[in-house]
């Protein structure tokens, strides 16, 4: 690449498929990435592999009616009308070429979820891979990157500042190697795909107060980076109180037991055997909730039906062979394995299933039941975690990174957790997908744009 790649890329998680849509677009590329571990280390590949994309082939063949004007509407629903606007139909009406994108031209095996809906989507429009999982999703695309002819790799390395010229563009990234040495690489473009800031609990503490003594369930390399170097260059930001949560951490297991089980009919107790909420209403916001029961623990209650309906997941079949899932015959019996207060369960059991059965309302408003658990129990012990952060650098409809005055920064992009997303403030405006979608929409998008300028210095 004599006189420096038309794209650096920082971050092999997302910017791997942004890597490759440039190469596509006959543009060459490097990809810096601090970790070694990146395939099975970044938050991409801890993933369930969920893609919304909105007006799909799959869904038209599954004769579901969507379009991203129903997305967006569902992002807004969600977010309580906080989400950016412009971003989210940017991203709404980016899903359906980027899912189509990555099963034609990167040959992922994507298909449409129609086993079950996750909350806040008002009709089946995420897309996945075989095993729900996204480690298979970074396998196939550090596989493609590294037969490509236009991309090369850095790794370990990571890109720790940009430069620009006197004109404000982007003119050069700064890498630095494991040994501290540094090398400016001339570049006109540099995609900040470095995810949020998740591992930094100084800044964990100062934006999530709600959630810092969480565990945290993301990459140990989500370290702010793009905030810092954004904030250098003037970059506005937004939504730093915004994140993914999880209440469906394995404990002792520190697998994903998955909200499919909540979906299917399960319910989840605190340690004192009872019902907090509705569970449908989503498990970002459920973290912070059951973060603050006490023990900041509980457990999730599901049967055999449940069990067999999940094996869809790798995660659910990873926290299953770990040996965390106690069962037992009937309440009294699960109260036993769980250490539960018996009767307070054997109730709130004989409640929920009262309650699925049509027969009396929710007090906590959840009506989405598919059937009451039925003896034989099990159960699985979930802490609350933090899976990564919703706020970041904040973006145009191209994925350029923009300053407080709402200018683009010319050649500097950034895309998933480095850049604000759409999920408002808090966990509760998170939409599953909605980390994957800006991850690789944002890189798609600016892939794009630095592929139309590059042609239009060219003329």
């Amino acid at each position: 690449m004599s006189g420096g790649p038309d794209l650096v890329v920082a971050g092999a998680g997302g910017g791997l498929a942004g890597a490759l849509r440039a190469a596509e677009r006959g543009l060459s590329v490097l990809v810096v990435e601090s970790s070694e571990h990146y395939r099975r280390g970044n938050n991409t590949s801890m993933s369930t592999a969920m893609f919304p994309g909105a007006g799909s082939r799959w869904q038209a063949a599954a004769g579901v009616d969507d379009s991203p004007d129903r997305f967006v509407a569902d992002i807004m629903a969600k977010t309580k009308g906080q989400a950016d606007p412009r971003l989210a139909r940017t991203l709404a009406e980016a899903g359906a070429p980027l899912v189509e994108w990555l099963a034609d031209s990167v040959g992922l095996p994507l298909s449409l979820v129609t086993d079950f809906n996750y909350p806040g989507h008002a009709v089946p429009r995420c897309h996945s891979i075989p095993g729900r999982h996204g480690s298979g999703v970074i396998d196939h695309l550090a596989r493609r990157v590294a037969e490509h002819p236009g991309i090369d790799m850095l790794v370990p390395a990571r890109l720790t500042d940009v430069r620009t010229g006197a004109d404000g563009a982007v003119a050069a990234a700064v890498v630095t190697y494991p040994d501290g040495t540094e090398e400016e690489i001339p570049t006109r473009a540099v995609l900040l795909a470095t995810n949020g800031y998740g591992a930094d609990r100084g800044l964990v503490a100062e934006h999530l107060p709600e959630i810092a003594d969480a565990v945290y369930h993301g990459s140990d390399q989500s370290l702010g980076d793009a905030l810092r170097i954004g904030g250098r260059l003037g970059a506005a930001t937004g939504f730093l109180d915004a994140y993914q949560g999880h209440g469906a951490l394995a404990a002792g297991a520190g697998t994903l037991v998955g909200w499919a089980t909540i979906i299917h009919g399960a319910v989840l107790v605190d340690t004192l055997g009872r019902r907090f909420g509705n569970e449908t209403r989503g498990y970002s916001e459920y973290a912070a909730e059951l973060a603050a029961r006490p023990g900041a623990t509980g457990w999730i209650v599901l049967d055999e039906t449940i069990f067999e309906q999940c094996q869809a997941f790798q995660d659910f079949r990873d926290t299953v062979e770990s040996g965390v899932l106690v069962w037992a015959g009937d309440a009294d019996g699960l109260a036993k394995a769980t250490g539960l207060p018996a009767g307070a369960l054997a109730d709130e059991l004989a409640t929920a299933a009262a309650i699925a059965r049509g027969e009396r309302p929710d007090p906590f408003g959840r009506t989405n039941w598919e059937r009451p658990l039925e003896p034989r129990y099990a159960a699985v012990r979930v802490v609350p975690a933090l899976f990564h952060t919703q706020g970041g650098l904040l973006v145009d409809e191209h994925a350029n990174v923009v300053d407080t005055a709402d200018r683009p920064i010319p050649g500097l992009y950034a895309a998933g957790g480095a850049a604000a997303g759409i999920s408002g403030h808090g966990a509760a405006g998170y939409l599953p997908g909605n980390g994957l979608l800006p991850a690789f929409g944002l890189a798609y998008l600016a892939a794009d744009h630095v592929a139309e300028r590059t042609a239009e210095t060219v003329k």
